[in-house]
C-alpha cells in the first residue's frame, strides 16, 4: 500500500494537483474559511475536493464519533494511533487519488494538528508521534498550510455552544497546542502561512484568498480546464 500511496502523491507526475491544509486551534475559523476558499477557488476554474480530519471516510466519521464524543475515555496512545488509523485510510482513500487526477485538495487539519494535539497538548513524545504520522502518510506533505492564529479565549468564546472532548480540558493544554502550531509554522515557513484569525472573518478570508491565489499563481498551478488544454 505504502509504494500506492506514494505513486498517487508522486509531485513526478504530470497530473498532479496540490495540497492546502488549514489548521489552527479550536474556534480559530478553520471550518468557514475552507468552505469559502473552496467557493472561490471553484469560481477560478479550479476542481477542488474538500476534506477534513477526522470524519472523511467511513471509518473516519466513526473514529470521529468515538474520539471527539464524551461517552469514551481514551489514553492518550489510543487516541494518537486512532487519528493515525483515520489517516492511513485518508490518504489512501480521498486524498491521493485527488490529487493524481489533478484536483486542489482542500483539507480540514491534517499532520500538524496532530503534532500540536498528540505531541504538544498531550506532551507526548514528539520524534515518535512525528515518526508514526509520517509512516501514515508516505511521500505525502501538505504544498501550501494556512494556519488561523487566535488567543485561546477567543477560540472558546467562539465554540462556547460546542463541547466535546478537548473544549473541556484545561487552559494549559489549549495553550500548549497553539504553541505547537506556531513553533511547527518557525520551523516551515516556506509551507505554513500564519493569519491573524481573531480579526473580522471579511478581512481573515480576504487574506486566505490572497495568499492562496497568490501561491497558486506563483507555482504555476492553473485552472483545471486550462491544465487539460495544455
Amino acid at each position: 500500500m505504502r509504494a500506492r500511496v506514494r505513486a498517487l502523491v508522486s509531485a513526478g507526475t504530470p497530473t498532479r494537483g496540490c495540497f492546502i491544509t488549514v489548521e489552527g486551534i479550536d474556534g480559530a475559523g478553520k471550518s468557514t474559511q475552507v468552505e469559502r476558499l473552496a467557493a472561490l477557488l471553484t469560481t477560478h476554474g479550479h476542481r477542488v475536493v474538500g476534506t477534513r480530519e477526522p470524519g472523511a471516510t467511513p471509518l473516519g466519521r466513526e473514529l470521529r464519533r468515538m474520539v471527539l464524543g464524551r461517552e469514551l475515555v481514551l489514553t492518550p496512545d489510543a487516541e494518537l494511533l486512532l487519528f493515525i488509523a483515520d489517516r492511513v485510510e485518508h490518504v489512501a482513500t480521498v486524498i491521493g487519488p485527488a490529487l493524481a487526477a489533478g484536483a486542489i485538495v482542500l483539507c480540514d487539519r491534517f499532520s500538524d494538528s496532530t503534532i500540536a494535539y498528540q505531541g504538544y497538548g498531550h506532551g507526548q513524545d514528539l520524534a515518535r508521534v512525528r515518526r508514526w504520522d509520517a509512516e501514515s502518510r508516505p511521500g505525502l506533505e501538505p504544498d501550501l498550510t494556512l494556519l488561523l492564529d487566535c488567543p485561546i479565549a477567543l477560540g472558546a468564546e467562539r465554540r462556547h455552544r460546542e463541547v466535546d472532548r478537548y473544549q473541556v480540558l484545561d487552559r494549559a493544554f489549549h495553550e500548549r497546542v497553539r504553541r505547537g502550531f506556531l513553533d511547527q509554522a518557525a520551523a516551515a515557513p516556506t509551507r505554513i502561512h500564519t493569519i491573524d484569525g481573531s480579526r473580522d472573518l471579511a478581512l481573515v478570508s480576504a487574506e486566505v484568498a490572497q495568499v492562496t491565489l497568490g501561491w497558486l499563481a506563483a507555482h504555476g498551478v492553473a485552472p483545471t480546464a486550462a491544465r487539460a488544454s495544455v
